[in-house]
């Protein structure tokens, strides 16, 4: 059994380790970019932990690609008047503004559920 495998090439540079093609011509990642993430599951939560005290509005279970939910995550943050961003297939809003966000996501067709305390 051979463990050695390819993971630099003068021609073409780096290698990725899962597809065996250079890094710049991976299929890997494309696929992992277009497949969406998330269950289907609306959930909007609230959470302060790691976080300094600062209270954040979480929506998880968005089954959208990257650039639709950062344009979601837009628009959630404009219309609750605050900052975020979009980690991990996770929008993050600043501060507590679960209703806010639920009220916007049933406004656009979404069925969301409050999730935790």
């Amino acid at each position: 059994m051979n463990s050695s495998r390819l993971v630099y090439s003068t021609e073409t540079g780096r290698i990725c380790p899962a597809c065996g093609q250079p890094v710049a011509h991976c299929r890997c990642k494309a696929a992992a970019q277009a497949r969406p993430q998330g269950d289907g599951n609306i959930k909007v939560s609230r959470e302060s932990k790691g976080r300094g005290g600062k209270t954040v509005t979480l929506v998880r279970g968005m089954a959208l690609d990257a650039d639709a939910l950062s344009a979601l995550g837009k628009q959630l943050r404009s219309a609750c008047g605050s900052g975020g961003t979009v980690k991990d297939g996770v929008i993050e809003i600043q501060g507590d503004h679960c209703e806010r966000v639920m009220e916007a996501l049933q406004k656009q067709g979404y069925q969301p559920k409050r999730v935790g305390g």
